[in-house]
Formats: C-alpha cells, structure tokens, sequence
C-alpha cells in the first residue's frame, strides 16, 4: 500500500513545527547595547567594584589601582568598540556600562 495517510503527515509535521520552535527559543539572544539597561552607580554589584560612569570622578585614594587612561573602553570586559559610549559588560550581565566610566574590575585589553 502506497497510500499517503493525511493523519500521520500530520503529526510528523507538527512533531517536526515543535522541535524546530523549542530550537529556536533555546538559542541564545544577543541584546544590542542600546537595548540594556544602564547600571547605575547605586547597583550593589557596581557599588561593590566602585563603578563610576566617569572615570574621572574615581576616588584614587579608596581606589589606588585606578590610573587616567584607564576606562571601561579599553578593559577586556567591554563589549563595544572604539565607537561605542555604552556597551555590554561582562561583569553586568544584562547591563550596559559607560565606556568612559571605570571599575575596580578593570582588566587591559590585549
């Protein structure tokens, strides 16, 4: 018998319309930058690596690693390029960082 049963295409293609939606959401998004929240200061993981969106408003003495120059834009954590003023950061999850701010986090690009 070579008769094609409706009945069973049907659930083929609807077990094949399942598995491909559950792949599709199982894929990780990507945000854009522009699309994440920004962290602010009074976050208690910022607070903690005394994250400030202007490096230059860092408090060397309670900070003495932090040096001018250094900035969210040239640390191995930020998610953004040359051009960028706020991007990703690693150490935010889900948040967006200044790229002239700095973190006691800061670690140089290579």
């Amino acid at each position: 018998m070579n008769e094609t049963n409706p009945r069973r295409q049907f659930l083929k293609l609807t077990g094949a319309a399942a598995g491909l939606g559950m792949l599709v959401t199982a894929l990780p998004r990507h945000a854009r930058a522009d699309e994440l929240p920004h962290v602010p200061e009074t976050d208690p993981t910022a607070s903690a690596l005394g994250y400030r969106e202007d490096a230059s408003k860092v408090d060397d003495a309670k900070y003495p690693t932090h040096k001018a120059g250094l900035l969210c834009s040239n640390c191995q954590f930020f998610g953004g390029t040359d051009k960028t003023s706020w991007a990703a950061c690693q150490l935010f999850p889900g948040k967006a960082v200044s790229a002239k701010g700095w973190c006691s986090g800061y670690n140089a690009k290579k």
